[in-house]
């Protein structure tokens, strides 16, 4: 008896994994599919429109050679380059420092000062730049300190960008400053070798490809980014402002496509060349690896203390300065404090509806986006045969991150809002907000649910296909429990760059889905700035608390999914 049932077992189980082969498959096709459609397609809509004039007829490269033949406009290329390769340098070096105080240094505080210097990723870009005219402006309280020279313009740029993107690169440094191996410190001290050597021979080594990662990802977010050089920018032009400029100012929307097309290459290459480098990047911990432990030092713990004290200060003086400028009755005549400048109603910008539409697009995209992404992710590691099909997957769940938002953006007017387009229905939604949103943001959270399903032994699905279960149950009792850490990471990355984000929403809200960061670029447009910087304040309150409760679901819900990891 049990001759005849083997066989027709082994058939079933055969029938059954190739049933949830193809189901996979399917969904995967979905997925990608969504991903041509939000992305491919629309890049390809501008790009055709950067060679048509202003009626849609063909004229070849005639805007390229008009936009590289007006110094005005050629100009912002030199200038944009300029501005992220300072940035670069200023603040790849500042957040080396401070993750080698929290990584190498026996300093009290470390969560506080690790905590403090993640603020500046909860508000939108614009913030800083309203907080440095409050500091710095012709009205600024520390004026003087700028001996004369104007904040508008590539200081004040600078400034605020190192300001928006210095958690970026700290995160990455301290995660390659982390992972070390202690055998080669103590090999230096025992060989004699200075503190100063071991720092040049074994420190700075170790971390380089996270220096070179760093570098180029502060390179991409400055050279993209709109709304610090849009606050306080002045007349010095940089491309994502003259992106702006052509499509709201001129109504000039072919050479809109073109200056997005100009911004798309430096993007490109340096998301290239980071790829290539990540590549080269070779393990760093063996298997008999010690961990550095540093090892008390008074004089250099409190010097790692009083650098890490003075940057937490500057992020906590510019995020106090646009507070107090929230209250203020009218800056610097009227200091009395009170709560007008947030009747949003009365001012430009949308209201208070642009505050809760922002809530309400956030969630969404928090929702909809951690489905897309985590299950797009699992059908890529553990579905099985069509290489090239999850190759072309893995391809385009990496663009997103080499597009800039203005670029994308302005992709949606020329592609969702041609009347021949079968999903022109969403033009003017909030789903077009959330797809572009979670598009925009897709390669993050797709590398962080990759990160988490490579840590599962493969094992799990041919236990589960040997018992005949289909793989859906496979993945909602085993797979997204066991990787909930990561799922919960993925929903709050979305929701916070949801709340933030401006570039990529400027071009395709309408007059019934604005939102709060639009809101503070069009009050700050309006002249007013103390709303502004409220709504800015709004923002960063509300991501904040975003914050702590996902720390609370967390823990509440590790406890029930991840006991299985203690003994």
């Amino acid at each position: 008896m049990a001759n005849v049932t083997l066989p027709n077992t082994r058939r079933e189980v055969k029938a059954k994994a190739s049933r949830d082969d193809w189901t996979m498959r399917a969904f995967m096709l979905m997925i990608g599919t969504y991903l041509v459609v939000a992305l491919a397609f629309p890049l390809y809509a501008m790009l055709s429109k950067s060679f048509e004039d202003k009626d849609g007829a063909f004229i070849g490269l005639d805007n390229y050679i008009n936009y590289f033949s007006t110094p005005a406009l050629f100009n912002s290329i030199e200038n944009s380059v300029f501005i992220s390769i300072v940035t670069m340098v200023i603040t790849v070096t500042l957040a080396f420092f401070y993750a080698y105080a929290l990584t190498r240094s026996c300093m009290r505080f470390k969560g506080f000062f690790k905590i403090m210097a993640m603020v500046p990723i909860l508000v939108p870009s614009l913030l800083p730049g309203i907080g440095l005219i409050y500091m710095f402006g012709k009205q600024g309280y520390l004026k003087w300190m700028l001996f004369g020279h104007e904040i508008y313009g590539p200081l004040g740029i600078i400034i605020a960008e190192v300001f928006f993107t210095f958690p970026h690169a700290l995160l990455i440094i301290m995660t390659a400053l982390a992972i070390s191996d202690g055998r080669l410190y103590e090999a230096a001290t025992v060989l004699r070798a200075s503190k100063w050597k071991i720092f040049w021979t074994v420190t700075l080594p170790g971390a380089r490809y996270g220096l070179i990662s760093a570098a180029f990802v502060v390179f991409t977010l400055v050279i993209t980014d709109f709304g610090v050089p849009k606050v306080i920018g002045g007349q010095y032009n940089v491309l994502a402002v003259d992106i702006y400029k052509q499509v709201i100012g001129q109504q000039n929307f072919s050479m809109g496509a073109v200056v997005s097309v100009v911004l798309l290459i430096p993007a490109i290459f340096a998301f290239y060349v980071d790829r290539q480098v990540q590549k080269k990047q070779v393990a760093q911990l063996s298997a008999r690896a010690v961990p550095y432990e540093p090892k008390p030092d008074i004089r250099f713990d409190a010097l790692m203390m009083s650098y890490s004290s003075i940057i937490v200060l500057i992020i906590v003086t510019i995020l106090a300065t646009c507070q107090f400028a929230a209250l203020v009755k009218f800056w610097p005549y009227n200091l009395d404090i009170g709560l007008q400048h947030y009747n949003f109603d009365l001012m430009d910008g949308g209201g208070w509806d642009a505050y809760y539409n922002s809530i309400k697009m956030a969630l969404w995209t928090a929702a909809v986006g951690t489905i897309v992404v985590f299950t797009g992710a699992y059908m890529v590691e553990k579905g099985r045969g069509v290489e090239k099909g999850r190759t072309l997957f893995q391809f385009l769940a990496m663009m997103p991150m080499a597009v800039p938002g203005m670029v994308l953006g302005l992709s949606y007017i020329f592609f969702f809002n041609n009347p021949d387009n079968p999903f022109n229905f969403i033009y003017g939604t909030m789903a077009i907000l959330v797809v572009s949103t979670v598009t925009h943001f897709y390669t993050v959270a797709h590398l962080t649910a990759m990160t988490a399903l490579k840590q599962m032994d493969k094992e799990f699905e041919s236990v589960s296909q040997s018992l005949q279960q289909p793989f859906y149950k496979m993945f909602l009792r085993v797979t997204v429990p066991v990787c909930t850490p990561a799922v919960l990471e993925i929903a709050i990355y979305l929701f916070v760059n949801a709340m933030t984000t401006v570039s990529a929403v400027v071009f395709i809200y309408s007059t019934h889905t604005q939102l709060a960061s639009v809101a503070v670029l069009n009050m700050d447009d309006a002249g007013d700035i103390a709303p502004a910087a409220a709504m800015g304040m709004m923002i960063f309150y509300t991501n904040a608390i975003a914050r702590v409760l996902h720390m609370f679901v967390a823990k509440a819900l590790e406890k029930r999914t991840q006991a299985w990891r203690q003994r």
